[in-house]
C-alpha cells in the first residue's frame, strides 16, 4: 500500500513560480513511476509531468513543457513539480500518482496509476 501526501499548493501571480511536493510512504517507491496530473474547475483531469522510478526519464503535457519540471529523490521517497511562468490556465488541483510497485517506467495514462493524492489546490491570479 502506498500514501502520498502533496504540498506546496498556494496562490501565486502570473509569471510566478510554486514548488509542489508529494511525500509516498510504503515500499519500493524507486521501483514506481510517479506522475502529476491536475483537474481545473468544470474539467476532466488531465496528464502534466511523468518520471521513472530511476528519475532518468520524463515526460510532459504539452501545456507545460519548458515551463515545469518533475523530479525525484528516491532517499526521501519524494516527487517535486516545479513549475515556473505560472499562467492562469495553470489553476487547478494538482494530484500526484503512484504506479503499482515495480511498474517503473513511465505514463501519461490515469489507469497507470494505482495510487493517487488527495490533491493539492494552484490558483493563479492576474
Amino acid at each position: 500500500q502506498v500514501q502520498l501526501v502533496e504540498s506546496g499548493g498556494g496562490l501565486v501571480q502570473a509569471g510566478g513560480s510554486l514548488r509542489l511536493s508529494c511525500a509516498a510512504s510504503g515500499s519500493n517507491f524507486s521501483n514506481r513511476g510517479m506522475g502529476w496530473f491536475r483537474r481545473a474547475p468544470g474539467k476532466e483531469r488531465e496528464f502534466v509531468a511523468a518520471i521513472s522510478g530511476s528519475g532518468g526519464s520524463t515526460y510532459y503535457a504539452d501545456s507545460v513543457k519548458g515551463r515545469f519540471t518533475i523530479s525525484r529523490d528516491n532517499a526521501k521517497n519524494t516527487v517535486y513539480l516545479q513549475m515556473n511562468s505560472l499562467k492562469l490556465e495553470d489553476t487547478a488541483v494538482y494530484y500526484c500518482a503512484a504506479r503499482p510497485s515495480f511498474s517503473a517506467s513511465i505514463s501519461s495514462r490515469e489507469y497507470a496509476y494505482g495510487y493517487w493524492g488527495q490533491g493539492t489546490q494552484v490558483t493563479v491570479s492576474s
